[in-house]
């Protein structure tokens, strides 16, 4: 697989389907976050304690890419995800209601692994419209 491929079937696939077990074959023992250029080692053990959590909240989401631009060994993955929020979330309690959040991921991807993620999830929009935040 070319790298835009690794990072569709990672997201669409072993994220949407939560094969755990297969993380590491995508995701680098030496992986890195970089956060706002803030560079955080977190390894394929990281990224599982990471899924698991989102999965806390959303126990059936998936992802879905929409576009994806690829710049050397970068691909840029544009995504939906979609879940039913089953689980608190930074003191907002479960609505049993289906949310959907758009994002990008950003990740390195180095001999057939992610080396280093990054990205951001559209969340204000879905909250406000679901009543999760309000204007104070």
């Amino acid at each position: 697989m070319d790298n835009k491929a690794v990072a569709k079937h990672f997201y669409e696939i072993i994220v949407s389907e939560n094969r755990l077990d297969e993380v590491s074959e995508y995701i680098s023992r030496n992986c890195v976050l970089n956060m706002n250029g803030k560079i955080i080692p977190i390894g394929f053990e990281g990224m599982i304690e990471h899924l698991k959590a989102v999965r806390r909240t959303y126990p059936e989401y998936s992802m879905k890419i929409t576009r994806q631009f690829v710049d050397s060994d970068y691909v840029i993955s544009e995504f939906i995800m979609t879940g039913t929020h089953e689980g608190e979330w930074l003191g907002m309690k479960p609505t049993h209601k289906e949310l959907s959040f758009s994002g990008i991921n950003i990740d390195k991807i180095t001999d057939g692994k992610i080396v280093e993620h990054g990205g951001a999830v559209n969340t204000f929009e879905t909250l406000w419209e679901n009543g999760l935040i309000q204007a104070v």
